[in-house]
């Protein structure tokens, strides 16, 4: 496990029971402020003040690269991408390759020096994405279901406000379907995967394609999870989706079927 305890960066706490029990019982810090458009929040929106940590790598993050390319913001809010190996020491790296970028925000070579230069004695994991503020030197935000709302509105004043994913006439049916399918398929496959015992495995598994067949049958009635209109809950499954037989199958033991082998959800997907 890799992560920030009081500040300082440790790329295995494993190798240290003590250092591991400690990050586990510390309380977490968690940004989830807000950016409005009327000045409720400390965050107002802006072109040009936020930035993008991501990687491609990420589903969670590809969440907030697909949401920044459709409302046209790419010119609003400026973006970098770590590399998608992070396997080594120091975790999110930067670099000028073919799979990632530099930090263009502060030059920084890992990600975890964003969260100390937000908050010096942070304690947490380092994950991607997250929605820096340029002006303040603030973490705005690390959660993605949170980004791409804020994405989804917030600077409709400079991209594409016919772009929306959580109109208000359909918020509790997304609430309701991210309920289903957050747990059960896009955290669901890591609950495979990760299984430290048969039983959880077989638990998290059975959960997993259930749903994936209660949503093969809801598709080949309509073209959305909720009818007619693309929505945020579509974005959510698809990230899962995509990766399903070319990573979930095989390296997270999700065996049972794969996306080809349901046609709705597969034409779906590829739509």
């Amino acid at each position: 496990m890799k992560g920030l305890l009081n500040g300082t960066w440790h790329g295995d706490m494993g190798a240290d029971p003590g250092l591991l029990a400690g990050f586990r019982a510390a309380e977490k810090d968690n940004f989830r402020h807000w950016i409005t458009t009327d000045g409720t929040s400390d965050f107002a929106a802006e072109p040009g003040r936020y930035h993008l940590y991501v990687s491609h790598a990420c589903p969670w993050a590809n969440r907030a690269i697909t949401y920044r390319k459709l409302k046209g913001l790419e010119d609003v809010i400026s973006m970098s991408v770590a590399h998608p190996v992070w396997g080594g020491p120091m975790g999110w790296t930067f670099a000028d390759t073919e799979f990632s970028t530099r930090d263009h925000a502060g030059s920084r070579d890992y990600l975890h020096e964003i969260y100390q230069a937000a908050k010096p004695n942070f304690t947490g994991k380092v994950t991607v994405p997250v929605l820096w503020d340029k002006k303040s030197k603030a973490i705005v935000n690390k959660e993605s279901g949170d980004i791409i709302r804020i994405l989804d509105s917030a600077f409709d004043a400079w991209g594409d406000a016919s772009a929306r994913f959580y109109p208000d006439d359909l918020a509790a049916d997304i609430e309701a379907m991210n309920a289903r399918i957050l747990p059960k398929v896009c955290m669901g496959v890591y609950e495979c995967g990760f299984a430290g015992e048969q039983a959880a495995y077989d638990d998290a598994v059975g959960e997993l394609f259930t749903t994936l067949d209660e949503l093969d049958a809801r598709l080949s009635a309509q073209p959305y999870l909720l009818g007619g209109r693309i929505t945020e809950s579509d974005w959510h499954l698809f990230m899962t989706l995509v990766r399903f037989d070319a990573v979930y199958h095989t390296r997270l033991k999700c065996t049972v079927r794969r996306l080809t082998d349901y046609p709705n959800l597969s034409r779906y997907t590829r739509r």
